[in-house]
């Protein structure tokens, strides 16, 4: 694979790598402004620009110019109509010229370039600028990202701070543009004042002077890099290639350059050497005149701090002053052969320094500040020996004075305090203690305040040169102790006082505790029982709360009298404080019950009352209104329950009876229908009533077992039953004429179900069935007693009424000479045929029950077949329906 087909294999991962990316909406901010300018850095060469990266290119005509001028080559001639297919038509020219540069567009097609997709526009654009402006980029046999990446870590390697490793984070603080900047052109940046923490300077700084002075426009913006955890990279590497094309022509002039530089440079580090060394000998010989009068200075210092600080300063001189000097010195000397080698072997004149500044004048100079150097160090090592012997008994005062200075701080101010005038009991009890161990520790010290007394007093004796400041100190430490001496007795005095009042005061905290107490819980639970909200059902439940009340009003003088007992032993507390001053620091300690809570619960309590005699009375009228309306229902239930039981009872009765034909029992049930209908009246009066108990909140009733609903249920079976009897002789009627069935047969057979019906319901069930078809003299296996039922129960019900079981009976009756009357009745209709037509039978039946028969027609299937006729089982089934025929 040659190189332009790694290339090109690096331009498709890059496009792959961060296609996913494109969107972010702060690098898509940051790559339209880059491709932007960057395209508009080739377009203007061509007369024009474009403002919008996704808009100006959807007619292709500013794309193909723009490959144009990067590419050097024409491109075939655009399309100039306005229409979709002329715009395609030139992007793909675009596209094709892309492609024939060898460079595989992935996902990119015309239509969404047209269409002003911003992702595959940007994608495009830096698809281009891979292969136009950073593919041909070669450093050291790399190529494209990796060779431009050597480049500028080649050219910023000598700058601080500059650390190029990738084409993002690496330029956040923007001194990775100046050091490029400053490296090919080091005049139009002053690289030593930029700082590390202001990227934003540094950034608009390379970018104005890019923009400026190398003609490359801004294509970042400052602001945007900063606030950019990861700028974008294909935005950055665009730029810094404008930078690699624009200083690469400027590398070959700098390496002609220091070619000759290089022949001017020994001349000049020559006049340079003989420059440095009269500057370094003139410096060296005036620090030596300085330095040798400080050296010689013999003033002495009263305070071994004083002479110490000398000694440290001496000290710096050797460790930090003069070891520089020296060094200069050599230098010096090293400078001045080294020049004179060079002079010689440049066949120049050999140097001679200016006069004083010889070599030899220097030494002896030098000479001269050691021996200073050597006197000043044992002058101050003697000094420092007078000294210390005292210092020695000063620091020794200044410790024990500082020691009890410490132990005394604040002590003062804690034997001032007054917190004893709110302190409870327990805390007076507790300060108490501490101040006795005060006292020890005050008595413990008065050792150590007669020490410091002696030494100042020595130290008057010695002539010490700070004694008036040691005598003030001393004066100081004996006038305070004498005064934390007066406090502490003041102290003990208060506080012994104070605890013997506020023991008084705390048994009649206590007292008042122990009886607040339960007083309130028998208010709080006498507002709670007065404000109950109670639910009572009858007169005797209204009755006890009422005694109940009238109990609790007859212990109210007896607590009235504790109330003024409690507030008593208050009103005493109050009066001790007033007459001794008390400040007493909170509440009672041993109950939260204050006097104004007790007077507030106890007025509630006497509101209460009243308004709970009212509540009693109110409800109590109410309870006679609801017991009034409970007997009143009643008195209407307990009549109209009975009665529907009873007319439920005759109604079976009389379902069951055979008394007379079936046309009387149906008259006598229609009679008995109407009676039952006149009865609604009272069943809509007791409606009337139950309405007002349920408005009433009755829930119960004592005078009767009947509820509305039972009430409204039987009525309803009331009214079901006496319709359904009526339904079944109505049917049984219909089934005797249509069957044949005489009176004695129907009575027969309502006394054999009657017989079997052993549960009295009116329906037999599967066993009592099966019984009373045996009894018939039926001789069945499983399968058809089966077929039996399957016609009796046809909805598999377990059951067999008495209108099935007539039904039943009456068919297998009528069943032996059917078949003989249907056939009878079809040769007569059809004469020598086998089918009857639909005209024959609209000729012989009447309207109505042919047309009944025509639509129940079915094909006749005979050998002789005629359309729309009706053979023997089609008319046996249009004349008696499904049957076993």
């Amino acid at each position: 694979m040659d190189q332009y087909d790694e290339n090109h294999d690096y331009m498709h991962q890059e496009d792959d790598w961060d296609r996913d990316m494109l969107l972010d909406p702060a690098w898509e901010k940051q790559q339209r402004k880059t491709f932007t300018a960057w395209c508009n850095s080739h377009l203007r060469k061509a007369g024009t620009q474009i403002e919008s990266i996704e808009d100006d290119f959807r007619d292709g005509l500013k794309l193909m110019l723009l490959l144009e001028v990067i590419s050097g080559e024409r491109l075939p001639k655009p399309e100039r109509g306005k229409m979709r297919v002329h715009k395609i038509s030139n992007v793909n020219k675009a596209l094709e010229f892309i492609a024939s540069k060898g460079v595989k567009l992935v996902s990119i097609g015309a239509e969404e370039i047209v269409d002003g997709n911003a992702k595959m526009t940007l994608g495009m654009i830096w698809t281009i600028i891979l292969r136009f402006a950073i593919q041909d980029i070669s450093v050291e046999e790399t190529s494209a990202k990796e060779g431009l990446l050597l480049w500028c870590q080649r050219k910023t390697a000598p700058y601080k701070n500059v650390n190029i490793q990738n084409f993002h984070i690496s330029w956040k603080d923007g001194l990775g543009f100046c050091a490029l900047i400053h490296r090919h052109r080091p005049e139009l940046i002053d690289y030593g004042k930029l700082r590390k923490d202001d990227p934003l300077t540094n950034l608009n700084t390379a970018f104005d002077v890019a923009e400026k002075y190398l003609d490359i426009p801004k294509m970042l913006d400052a602001e945007d890099i900063i606030s950019t955890l990861r700028p974008d990279e294909k935005a950055v590497m665009t730029y810094v290639s404008c930078y690699y094309h624009a200083f690469s022509g400027a590398q070959k002039a700098e390496t002609a350059a220091n070619r000759i530089c290089k022949v001017l440079a020994v001349n000049q580090e020559n006049e340079q050497l003989m420059e440095d060394y009269e500057k370094l000998a003139s410096d060296l010989l005036e620090w030596i005149r300085r330095t040798i009068p400080w050296l010689e200075n013999r003033t002495p210092e009263n305070t071994m701090q004083a002479m110490q600080q000398k000694l440290e300063d001496f000290r710096d001189y050797r460790r930090l002053h003069k070891p520089p000097k020296v060094q200069e010195k050599c230098q010096l000397e090293i400078n001045f052969n080294t020049l004179q080698t060079k002079l010689r072997l440049s066949n120049r004149p050999a140097f001679m320094p200016s006069e004083g500044k010889m070599v030899s004048d220097i030494n002896n100079a030098w000479g001269t500040l050691e021996h200073a150097e050597k006197g000043y160090e044992e002058w101050m090592l003697n000094e420092i020996g007078r000294l210390e012997r005292l210092d020695h008994l000063a620091e020794k005062f200044r410790q024990k004075a500082c020691i009890h200075e410490a132990w005394t701080d604040g002590k003062e101010e804690m034997l001032k305090q007054k917190d004893y005038e709110t302190a409870t009991l327990s805390e007076i009890k507790a300060l108490l203690k501490k101040h006795e161990a005060f006292e020890s520790d005050l008595a413990a010290h008065q050792d150590r305040v007669e020490q410091i007394a002696a030494i100042a007093q020595e130290l008057n004796e010695l002539d010490y040169y700070d004694s008036p400041s040691v005598n003030a100190q001393c004066q100081k430490i004996c006038d305070q102790w004498d005064n934390l001496g007066a406090l502490t007795q003041t102290r003990k005095e208060a506080l012994e006082r104070t605890e013997k009042l506020l023991e008084t005061i705390d048994q009649l905290y206590l007292e008042y505790a122990k009886r607040a107490a339960p007083f309130n819980n028998w208010m709080e639970g006498a507002m709670e029982d007065l404000q109950d909200t109670f639910i009572v059902h009858t007169i005797e439940e209204i009755q006890g709360l009422t005694t109940a009340h009238e109990q609790f009003k007859a212990t109210l003088p007896e607590a009235d009298k504790e109330r003024q007992a409690i507030l008593g032993i208050h009103n005493e507390v109050t009066k001790i404080v007033q007459t001794y001053h008390v400040n007493m620091a909170g509440s009672n300690p041993y109950t939260t019950i204050t006097p104004v809570e007790i007077n507030n619960k106890w007025d509630k309590v006497r509101q209460l009352v009243p308004q709970r005699d009212n509540a009693l009375m109110e409800e109590h009228a109410r309870q006679q209104h609801n017991e009034k309306l409970r007997k009143q229902f009643a008195a209407q239930a307990n009549v109209v329950g009975p009665w529907i039981q009873t007319k439920m009872q005759e109604i079976g009765r009389i379902s069951i009876e055979m008394h007379g034909t079936l046309e009387d029992q149906l008259n006598h049930l229609r009679q008995y229908e109407k009676n039952i209908v006149n009865y609604k009246p009272k069943i809509d009066q007791l409606e009337g009533d139950h309405q007002q108990i349920q408005e009433a909140l009755i829930f119960d009733n004592k005078h009767t077992l009947y509820t509305m609903e039972h009430i409204r249920v039987g009525w309803e079976q009331l009214l079901t039953t006496i319709a359904r009897t009526i339904n079944e002789i109505e049917n049984q009627i219909l089934t005797r004429d249509a069957k044949g069935i005489s009176q004695e047969q129907m009575n027969e057979f309502r006394s054999s179900f009657n017989h079997f019906d052993r549960k009295k319901t009116g329906m037999m069930d599967v066993d009592d069935f099966r019984a009373c078809l045996i009894s018939m003299g039926y001789n069945m296996g499983e399968s058809e007693f089966a077929r039996i039922m399957s016609i009796v129960d046809p909805n598999h019900l377990g059951v067999v009424t008495f209108q099935a079981f007539i039904d039943f009976m009456s068919r297998e009756t009528a069943d032996t000479d059917t078949a003989d009357q249907v056939m009878a009745s079809f040769k007569i209709l059809a004469g020598d045929k086998n089918y009857i037509t639909a005209e024959e039978l609209r000729r012989e039946l009447p309207p109505d029950q042919a047309e009944y028969c025509i639509v129940r027609m079915a094909p006749y299937t005979g050998p002789d077949a005629v359309p729309g006729a009706l053979d023997y089982m089609s008319f046996s089934t249009a004349l008696y329906g499904e049957s076993d025929l």
